[in-house]
């Protein structure tokens, strides 16, 4: 159902914005006691009352814009949790499990199985290590699939027989972004050629090796390409609803991009689960019925 719609932008293109429907967990156990990103410092403090007060914020806001918001209980021992895009990726119905490669998170992927399983989704049991829709983004008729640091080339592979869509791998090669959301961003579905649905994305180069980046020029030419300073403070962590575009207040050069397209940017701080590795797209993991 759309919400939103605005007068077309300069290339012809009106971006309307869609009712998403999310999971999330409520970082009440959030902390930094161990280092599997480069972000995770545990010798640095961390504000677990803050970190609530910010995952509020981005609950409240998708509330405002009209999305509905479901919530897996958080589990103690569990800090990670929050990080819901990691728990799988759904299309129609079914729900693909993660199998995570750290130790530390692992016990992550039962849970959110079973919370796929009693809210109604057909649950995928994972043979291959991956890490949900960190590294699976859905752009309209093809799904992109990170590997590199976190999930592996088999689960693409996988990916593919439990969906049987087309699914084009991207190498990630920089470690600050180790899960293709931190360097890539879906922001709406476009209908081309023959009723072949594809997307607009934004994405940060420099992340990929130069394979990928070729894949990513061909299929996607109208691209918006944000800079490195935007994706250090994980700008394109973000989630967009088709118009609004929740992204880090402090990717300012992002931000115009979007609205030189024709976005509404909405300004969410997760500036301490940033100190996790996580942000906005992190802490949203998209429920297709």
């Amino acid at each position: 159902m759309s919400t939103q719609t605005t007068a077309p932008d300069s290339t012809g293109q009106t971006r309307i914005a869609q009712r998403r429907t999310y999971l999330m967990c409520r970082p009440e156990y959030f902390t930094v006691s161990y280092t599997i990103n480069p972000w995770m410092e545990p010798a640095n403090p961390t504000d677990t009352e803050l970190a609530v007060r910010q995952w509020q914020a981005l609950y409240d806001t998708y509330i405002s814009l009209g999305h509905e918001v479901h919530l897996i209980d958080p589990i103690e021992g569990l800090p990670d949790m929050v990080y819901t895009a990691n728990g799988g990726f759904i299309i129609d119905g079914v729900a693909y499990g993660a199998k995570f490669r750290y130790a530390e998170r692992q016990p992550e992927g039962p849970a959110f199985m079973e919370w796929f399983a009693a809210n109604g989704f057909t649950v995928a049991d994972p043979e291959a290590v991956n890490e949900g829709e960190g590294d699976f983004l859905l752009a309209g008729d093809v799904i992109l699939a990170g590997t590199g640091f976190r999930s592996t080339d088999d689960s693409h592979r996988e990916l593919e027989r439990v969906f049987g869509k087309d699914v084009v791998s991207l190498t990630l090669t920089d470690p600050r972004f180790y899960h293709l959301d931190t360097a890539l961003s879906v922001l709406d579905p476009v209908q081309g050629e023959n009723g072949v649905e594809r997307a607009n994305i934004a994405y940060l180069p420099g992340a990929f090796d130069e394979a990928s980046r070729r894949l990513l020029e061909e299929r996607f030419p109208d691209a918006i390409h944000v800079s490195d300073d935007d994706g250090a403070v994980f700008g394109l962590n973000s989630s967009s609803d088709g118009y609004n575009v929740i992204i880090s207040p402090r990717a300012k050069g992002f931000e115009r991009q979007l609205r030189e397209r024709g976005y509404n940017p909405v300004m969410v701080d997760l500036s301490e689960l940033l100190l996790g590795g996580g942000g906005i797209k992190c802490c949203t993991l998209e429920l297709r019925r």
